[in-house]
């Protein structure tokens, strides 16, 4: 199961099959990135590159076939792909891996091998944003409150967030305005039966009728 259809010379039946199994593959962490984002979904141009990619990296590594001067030539122009991209977060960084190993996996022949690592692989991702490991409690929000550089943020909204919130935390403080503005971030978890307008309406006339934003939390900013 684990050894490799190529034998040395390539056919077209190994090429169709090898490419069908990347494809197979990268179809299989394609759904695993959709199934298991809950805020931050992927999007179709991140979709496609996840189906693509083993296939892509496939037909490298076959063209490559052992001649070490390809080799680096090529390990040399997938580097500069880094620079002509934005940075992902962590977990797009970790599918395209997937996707980068089971074409490799493909590209020397094991394609056992490779339908098994991704499938397992798959699994556990799915399984892990599924229950939510280390994640926030999915009724959690961000609050957003800016206040004037000569309020002192230390404690001032604790007493509104303690009678409308069962949970509350300061995570960030940002200035803003050139300087004449503070940013307060909190992550709150609201108490049931309360009215949200009212507790913006209280921190407003708190921090002289300023911005308030609450909303959900984003998940796109863990950077890898």
């Amino acid at each position: 199961m684990f050894s490799s259809i190529l034998d040395g010379t390539l056919s077209i039946l190994d090429v169709l099959i090898c490419t069908a199994v990347s494809l197979f593959c990268g179809g299989a962490v394609a759904f695993t990135a959709c199934y298991g984002a809950k805020s931050n979904r992927p999007s179709q141009n991140m979709i496609i590159c996840l189906i693509i990619l083993p296939a892509v990296v496939q037909a490298v590594i076959m063209l490559v076939n052992g001649n070490v001067g390809t080799g680096i030539a090529v390990a040399g122009t997938f580097s500069l792909v880094r620079f002509r991209s934005a940075q992902g977060n962590a977990r797009d960084i970790a599918v395209i891996f997937l996707s980068m190993a089971a074409g490799l996996a493909t590209g020397v022949g094991y394609i056992g091998y490779a339908v098994l690592f991704t499938l397992l692989i798959s699994a556990v991702i799915a399984i892990l944003s599924k229950t939510n490991v280390g994640g926030i409690s999915v009724d959690s929000m961000m609050l957003k409150i800016t206040i004037p550089e000569d309020l002192d943020y230390t404690g001032v909204f604790d007493d509104i967030l303690d009678k409308y919130t069962s949970y509350s935390e300061l995570t960030r403080i940002k200035t803003t305005n050139m300087g004449t503005l503070y940013e307060l971030t909190y992550i709150i978890k609201e108490k049931r039966d309360i009215s949200e307008k009212q507790m913006l309406d209280d921190i407003r006339c708190r921090n002289g009728n300023l911005t308030v934003l609450c909303g959900k939390i984003s998940s796109g900013k863990d950077e890898l």
